[in-house]
């Protein structure tokens, strides 16, 4: 028995011996080898003998080896110090969770103990007064419950209006759910509404616009749905559209454009799936109320080229080109949810036909330049003057209808359409165009044309008027984008050109932009 006794015991001492120094020698491996990586006199001993061989490339080079390897060890530490301090903040908080949780329970005995309290009270009352403890339990109970109920009411309808993933868009259908449409003030012409949308904005707020502006401003939006006024700061380029909103009595909704607007989720908003709610813009809630009603609903996009335009107005610049309004549709989230807003089919949001976008745009070196694709598809007015002031009479806001206008539009378009001899022209204007400068007219451009010039006419101004503006914004604009050194022989002969078919001197503005281009060579 001692023989075998003395046996395990030999045997216990050699395994768990050998372990152990194993363990030893471990640590003293990570000791010996942290003293090693950083035994400077080592180094300082090397640089020493090898170092009289060196060159100033090779003194340069070991340098910044040595420094290098330093940098990566400090670095190494660094996220060790790190990971260990992220490590002691978690068992904090841990250790915090677990005292909160402790007080909870001490809150709880608190609230037994004087629950108990309450009842022996009670009890102690109501034997006093003759009545039994058990009926006036069960009334208090019952006074309890009914409290409980409408309390719990009340939070259910509160969850409800926390859990609709967009907000404002709910808010919008609450708000137009007893809705009675205004009295449309209908009883004016174009030319009417261009006369007092310039009166109000001078008598009511100081600002000066050209007659001829506001005729195109008003002309342009029958051709398309986005007006660019660019121009140099503080012509009113915000403004107008801003006092236009004032005068229809539907004030215009301002986007500030960011640098850092990429895509369309800064415009319209976007999911956020950890919330599980819809981040909406105001811009989002205007086009959705404009649902509702039958108003001249303004969008502007403040300093619109600041970023790239055919980024984060890429969708709607192509949704504004489907000729089916009912193709009008941008899909906000993939499917619609229980709760979600009424106009929202499908989760998608149908872009009604009464909402209008004008940017305004500040040609320098911190914006970015428009392309063809915007301004193709845009109708530019440039504002580079400021206004001359003038009197003019007190003007009260009309509130009209965009229906009404659409009528205004489409009979103007009837009675003053574009006279054959002026196509005519144009299509000989076209075929020179195409022939010496290799620029073509377009369909897109001719169908604005077609559509601008009747009601610029209406609105009180002359087709040739409204014809030379289109050339010189839609078509000539193109030459910017040519090698002007080149052209610039033949802008001389388009003037000429012009002048035979359309009558000498009377294309303004056309000739004025390209006598602009001569001179910029």
């Amino acid at each position: 028995m001692n023989g075998f006794l003395y046996g395990f015991q030999s045997w216990f001492r050699a395994f768990f011996g050998n372990m152990l120094d194993g363990i030893l020698t471990v640590f003293k491996g990570l000791f010996y080898g942290i003293v090693k990586i950083f035994d400077f006199s080592y180094y300082f001993r090397l640089f020493g003998s090898e170092g009289q061989s060196f060159g100033v490339l090779d003194w340069i080079l070991a340098i910044l080896a040595f420094l290098l390897s330093i940098l990566v060890w400090v670095f190494l530490f660094f996220l060790l110090g790190l990971g260990i301090r992220r490590y002691i903040r978690y068992k904090k908080s841990l250790a915090v969770s677990e005292d909160l949780l402790e007080e909870i329970a001490d809150l709880h005995r608190d609230v037994a103990r004087l629950s108990a309290e309450k009842d022996r009270i009670i009890q102690l009352k109501v034997t006093q007064a003759g009545l039994s403890y058990e009926q006036m339990k069960k009334s208090l109970q019952e006074e309890l419950q009914a409290a409980a109920n409408g309390d719990e009411k009340e939070e259910k309808k509160d969850e409800k209006a926390l859990s609709a993933r967009f907000q404002r868009l709910s808010a919008v259908d609450e708000k137009y759910a007893f809705f009675h449409p205004p009295i449309y003030q209908n009883d004016i012409t174009l030319s009417g509404l261009c006369e007092e949308l310039r009166n109000y904005a001078c008598s009511n707020n100081g600002l000066y616009y050209e007659l001829r502006t506001i005729r195109l401003m008003i002309a342009g939006l029958a051709a398309t749905k986005l007006i660019v006024l660019q121009g140099i700061s503080g012509t009113g380029k915000t403004s107008l559209p801003y006092v236009m909103g004032k005068f229809f009595v539907n004030d215009a909704t301002i986007a500030s454009v960011q640098p850092s607007w990429r895509d369309r989720n800064e415009l319209f908003g976007y999911f956020n799936e950890f919330t599980k709610k819809f981040n909406e813009t105001e811009v989002l809630r205007r086009i959705y109320e404009a649902g509702y009603n039958d108003d001249l609903n303004i969008i502007i996009l403040d300093e619109m080229n600041i970023a790239r335009v055919e980024y984060y107005f890429a969708e709607m610049l192509s949704i504004l080109e489907m000729p089916d309004p009912d193709e009008w549709k941008i899909e906000l989230v993939p499917s619609t949810w229980e709760g979600d807003p009424k106009h929202l089919v499908g989760g998608s949001l149908k872009i009604p036909q009464n909402v209008w976008y004008i940017g305004t745009i500040n040609n320098d070196d911190s914006t970015f330049s428009v392309s063809d694709k915007v301004y193709d598809r845009a109708f530019v007015i440039n504002l580079d003057s400021k206004g001359v002031p003038f009197e003019a009479p007190v003007t009260s806001t009309r509130r009209v209808s965009y229906s009404e206008v659409e009528s205004l539009y489409e009979k103007a378009i009837a009675e003053h359409p574009v006279s054959e001899e002026i196509l005519e022209k144009i299509e000989k204007l076209d075929l020179y165009v195409i022939e010496k400068f290799r620029v073509a007219f377009g369909n897109r451009i001719m169908k604005q044309l077609k559509k601008f010039v009747p009601v610029y006419v209406a609105c009180g101004g002359d087709e040739l008027g409204g014809v030379d503006y289109i050339l010189a914004t839609k078509v000539f604009r193109k030459f910017e984008s040519l090698n002007l050194s080149l052209i610039r022989d033949e802008i001389r002969p388009l003037i000429t050109t012009m002048d035979a078919l359309f009558g000498k001197g009377t294309m303004h503005d056309s000739i004025a932009y390209l006598q602009m281009l001569q001179k910029m060579y």
